[in-house]
């Protein structure tokens, strides 16, 4: 019992009811895919409500804090219109929720524990989306989202490896699970939040990402009988004089590898979320401003259509959830054989997998003629757009649930939840990075664009790759 609530140390030997996987993956897998819907739903809409509406002259006069935020960007960067300092606030947001997990971690670690740190943070995240609801309050919105993903992403990720013991050998596939649930989350956002913001006004959208956040929550609340025990409290059940000193000797040499393997793989990694997220801010723009959206194959029935420009963001989380049974299952035919590539292989294919994607566009950009910085002379299919998505996602399923699996079985257990913050932090440099590319958008032209964000994934495969031989440590031999 742990405050008055049944934990299960090893949750292995719970009944199984998804995939052969714990009883617990279910809950965290259906409470991260509601986070998820509140984080991508509000995301899907950010860079347009920021170009369209927010940051036009009629308006950004009435964002609290606003103006001093442009004249420190502008200090930096020099003047900055409207999609350049959207970019900027995109990438300080994007880059903000991934630093603040290192603290959200510590503060599990050493004072909440996993449990109540979540609890705190998904309530943040309620608070904040339905703030975005008030133009006034835009900045403190970004703050209350900002610290409330701080609390609740690298606790909710290091829950799922507790549910298994270590040296379990189903831990990879059930993060790979855990990230369907992160993915349908990140589907249904933009069919949901995105057409209410475009269609019914923006604040529709903010507030249904508000609801999403508070049903995540309350099923995390339900399902805490069924979830492992915090590692701070099995610290505490197990404390004594002797104990005491053990938690406070040095590190050990291998926990001092794993630590540095880790902290090694922190610059490819931010090199690949720089990258990557390109999605959801110029490639939103592509699809805008240089996609032919219409679908020709509803003519047949005398309909007109164009997909929603926020829909092209619900294309990655789909072929998430449609690739990851194949992948999982490539992966295990794999080890049966004992061929399946060690985690740094994997991640290094990752970051292939954003260079050829942004290859793809290179071509569409090429092919359409929107080769200039306003990218006006063509359009675009959206068949571009969906082989670009088709190629990016099965990147991803090489380089991010693979990634949280390996800190889970590489970090030291007494520093768990602040070293998972600390690999989160690749995506607040990689967040940042992210918004300084984009703010060469109406800059460049169109193929140069893509051609630099394809250069630099394949710099950071290259560092992965050649760190197979670097990095001399046998946890990386799995």
């Amino acid at each position: 019992m742990i405050n008055g609530v049944r934990a299960l140390p090893i949750a292995a030997t719970a009944p199984a009811q998804l995939f052969g996987h714990p009883r617990g993956l279910t809950f965290l897998f259906t409470t991260e895919m509601w986070e998820r819907f509140s984080y991508y739903g509000m995301r899907s809409l950010l860079v347009l409500y920021m170009t369209k509406f927010l940051l036009l002259s009629e308006h950004s006069g009435d964002v609290i804090g606003l103006a001093a935020l442009k004249r420190a960007l502008e200090g930096l960067f020099g003047p900055l219109e409207v999609q350049p300092l959207s970019s900027q606030i995109w990438g300080l947001y994007t880059g903000l929720v991934y630093f603040t997990p290192i603290f959200g971690g510590l503060l599990a670690d050493r004072v909440l524990g996993q449990r109540r740190t979540v609890v705190v943070g998904a309530t943040l995240m309620a608070i904040g989306h339905f703030m975005m609801a008030v133009e006034q309050l835009f900045l403190f919105a970004l703050l209350a989202l900002i610290l409330g993903s701080g609390c609740f992403k690298p606790n909710i990720s290091t829950q799922v490896g507790g549910l298994y013991a270590p040296g379990d050998p189903r831990r990879d596939r059930a993060y790979s699970i855990f990230y369907v649930g992160i993915n349908l989350g990140a589907f249904l956002a933009p069919l949901v939040c995105g057409t209410l913001g475009e269609k019914a006004g923006w604040h529709y959208g903010f507030a249904a990402a508000g609801v999403g956040m508070l049903i995540g929550l309350c099923i995390y609340l339900y399902a805490l009988p069924l979830l492992p025990a915090d590692e701070l409290h099995k610290a505490q059940l197990a404390q004594s004089a002797q104990s005491a000193r053990q938690a406070a000797k040095p590190l050990a040499a291998n926990e001092r590898r794993a630590i540095f393997t880790l902290l090694a793989l922190l610059i490819p990694n931010t090199l690949f979320w720089a990258t990557y997220e390109q999605m959801g801010n110029t490639i939103i723009l592509w699809a805008d401003a240089n996609t032919d959206r219409s679908i020709d194959a509803l003519h047949l029935f005398g309909v007109t259509a164009r997909i929603p420009t926020t829909w092209f963001l619900a294309f990655n989380p789909f072929m998430i959830f449609a690739f990851t049974p194949f992948v999982v299952a490539l992966w295990a035919r794999q080890a049966a054989r004992g061929a399946e590539p060690p985690t740094i292989t994997k991640m290094a294919f990752g970051c292939f997998g954003i260079t050829a994607a942004n290859l793809i566009m290179v071509a569409a950009a090429l092919w359409s003629g929107a080769g200039g910085a306003t990218g006006d002379a063509g359009k675009a299919s959206w068949l571009w757009l969906f082989a670009y998505f088709v190629v990016i996602t099965l990147g991803e399923l090489y380089l991010s649930p693979v990634g949280l699996s390996f800190v889970t079985k590489v970090a030291p257990a007494r520093l768990i939840s602040l070293l998972m913050g600390v690999w989160l932090s690749a995506s607040f440099t990689g967040g940042f990075l992210a918004g300084y590319i984009g703010s060469f958008w109406s800059r460049m032209d169109k193929p140069e664009f893509f051609l630099l964000v394809a250069g630099i994934a394949a710099v950071a495969g290259a560092m992965i790759w050649v760190s197979r031989w670097v990095v001399k440590d046998a946890l990386l031999q799995e």
